[in-house]
């Protein structure tokens, strides 16, 4: 007897073409010794997914998850519930936080088994970074509360991002720069370092956003920048002024607008995301600072060495509180939260995304493993 499950994937060069296919999963006669069978409640899809996807390939994304020949299954974060298990110190009914492939459920070999979780030891896993491999339990998880996981699955990992981000740049004391630029300004991981770099104390570098026409209302409203432009407004940057450029859009022709209009003054290019994965381009032959690739597990390594484990958790735990009561103020909230579940939902879904039709505001949880 096996467990079936459902997962949804879209073709790596076209990732437009999507589709769901049923699989199976052993049950308990059949479940190996050593293994977990995971029944996935439910995820996050943000345009953090899209980057993941752009850069499926590059940055071996899609090895976490394999699937079909030319196809792949987009990671995201979420919440699950152990469904089997044949391993001591993991109980059926145990719910964990982490890193799952858009699919109802999953197959999983823990190792490292303590209190605070376990990670996957499952061999295809192993090449990529371990931080992605580590699944929390909600019971012994300090940053973990039931009435926010929909919270959590949006913006954690997103917003470690941000932090580690501002971490860098503070850690290099922002290479000069007295403005830092950030495109896709609406998107989670920008407006998340935007919000950590406006708390710095005595900071003296502008914030500045660049959006879309149609989001430039909502990252105005967010009050986190000092200055809002539209991408075709790029062109009334200070190119005097040693700049910053964080680039969260991925997009070729507006970072070489940048680089050229700004020249020598691009003092550091960090590129992060690819929500314009439809213009994704080399960063090279650009005048001023050659772009660099932002990993945030290294600069937690070695905040990790710097901090410890204990202090880095506190700083982010902070962090995190500070920004949940920001965008969770009843009179300016900064998230609309939806719940879709099936196939047909996720498919609309990454489709909207991919074409750049999701509003700011909104932010999806999706579900595989539930019809409605």
């Amino acid at each position: 007897m096996t467990n079936q499950g459902l997962e949804f994937i879209v073709q790596r060069d076209q990732l437009t073409h999507c589709k769901s296919r049923k699989l199976d999963f052993p049950d308990q006669q059949t479940l190996a010794t050593g293994q977990v069978l995971l029944k996935i409640d439910h995820f996050a899809f943000t345009s953090n997914n899209v980057t993941y996807a752009a850069f499926g390939t590059a940055m071996k994304y899609w090895n976490f998850f394999p699937t079909e020949t030319g196809w792949g299954n987009i990671p995201v974060w979420g919440f699950a519930d152990v469904l089997l298990s044949n391993v001591d110190g993991i109980e059926p009914g145990e719910r964990f936080y982490g890193y799952y492939p858009m699919a109802s459920h999953l197959l999983v070999t823990p190792s490292r088994i303590n209190v605070n979780g376990f990670s996957d030891s499952a061999a295809h896993r192993q090449e990529m970074h371990p931080l992605y491999n580590q699944y929390l339990r909600t019971t012994t998880d300090p940053a973990y509360q039931k009435d926010t996981e929909a919270l959590q699955m949006l913006l954690r990992p997103l917003f470690i991002t941000s932090l580690m981000i501002d971490d860098f740049l503070d850690d290099n004391q922002f290479f000069g720069a007295k403005n830092v630029i950030i495109s896709s300004a609406s998107s989670k991981t920008a407006y998340g370092l935007a919000f950590a770099l406006s708390q710095r104390a005595a900071r003296d570098y502008q914030i500045i956003g660049l959006t879309s026409e149609a989001n430039r209302q909502f990252v105005t409203n967010l009050g986190i920048y000092d200055q809002v432009l539209n991408y075709e407004q790029c062109g009334q940057l200070d190119a005097s002024v040693a700049s910053v450029y964080v680039d969260m859009a991925g997009s070729a022709s507006l970072r070489s607008e940048i680089h050229h209009h700004l020249s020598d003054n691009v003092v550091y290019s960090c590129a992060v995301g690819g929500t314009h994965w439809e213009d994704l381009g080399s960063g090279q032959h650009l005048p001023g600072a050659r772009p660099s690739l932002f990993f945030a597990p290294a600069q937690i390594k070695k905040r990790l060495a710097d901090w410890g484990s204990a202090g880095l958790q506190s700083k982010l735990a902070d962090a995190w509180q500070k920004l949940i009561l920001r965008i969770t103020d009843a009179q300016h909230p900064w998230l609309q939260v939806s719940h879709s579940y099936g196939a047909d939902a996720s498919n609309q879904l990454v489709l909207k995304m991919l074409s750049g039709k999701v509003a700011a505001q909104e932010g999806h949880i999706l579900s595989l493993s539930r019809s409605s």
